[in-house]
């Protein structure tokens, strides 16, 4: 996390902020948010800042809503494909 881009992680707290209390199908908006607002930044996430963003929001979840959250990334993984730098 030391190495992330400060306005990355900025953004990145805000999301996790915003993730509180919901799971699986709630968090593909959010997530997409803050790919969205990273952009109109100039600021792209490479696949490993991604990986590490979900299992920030994966923390403290249940095995069945960490599934969840794995699903509603391969059903979006396009979307962020087209996002991510």
């Amino acid at each position: 996390m030391k190495s992330i881009d400060p306005a990355k992680l900025e953004l990145i707290r805000l999301a996790a902020q915003q993730t509180q209390g919901k799971t699986g199908r709630n968090l593909a908006p959010v997530m997409l948010s803050l790919i969205t607002n990273a952009n109109r930044k100039g600021l792209r996430f490479t696949p490993e800042e991604v990986s590490l963003i979900l299992e920030v929001l994966k923390e403290g979840k249940s095995p069945e809503e960490q599934a969840q959250i794995d699903r509603m990334m391969e059903m979006t993984r396009a979307v962020f494909r087209k996002h991510l730098g």
